[in-house]
């Protein structure tokens, strides 16, 4: 069971992170403004990280746990205030969030198969923090093998 388990989060982890690599590297070519490059540059090293976190995972390497241990702690948070936003999903997300505005309501959304990475000094008006619940459990399934 530990090892599905294990597999299952690597090939998340691999196809989320080739994903968000090809997305990075899309956004850097055009070669935009220096904010947009510097933003692409950080998302293409963190989206390597878990690519490569996810191959040292499937491969069964005690390395790989500890990679994966760190790029699922990467996408747990999910920050989104008019000041600083910050979210990373790499392969799938289940988040679970509250809406901070003048009637705080709790949310839930979820994807399979995507990617994305989010990171601004500004941010939405209505501001929003939660968790990924699938990463927080694989982290916990990671940390407890």
């Amino acid at each position: 069971m530990r090892t599905i388990l294990f597999r299952l989060i690597g090939i998340l982890e691999v196809a989320g992170g080739l994903y968000g690599v090809a997305a990075m590297l899309r956004r850097l070519l055009p070669l935009g403004s220096t904010h947009d490059s510097v933003i692409a540059l950080i998302g293409l090293a963190l989206f390597g990280f878990v690519l490569a976190a996810g191959v040292q995972l499937i491969d069964g390497s005690d390395r790989g746990i500890r990679m994966s241990l760190w790029a699922q702690l990467l996408q747990v948070p999910l920050i989104a205030t008019p000041v600083f936003s910050y979210a990373l999903h790499s392969g799938a997300f289940v988040d679970v969030f509250a809406t901070l505005h003048n009637m705080p309501r709790l949310g839930i959304d979820w994807r399979l198969g995507s990617q994305g990475f989010v990171l601004a000094v500004a941010g939405p008006v209505v501001s929003r923090l939660g968790i990924n619940l699938l990463a927080l459990l694989s982290w916990l399934a990671l940390r407890f093998r």
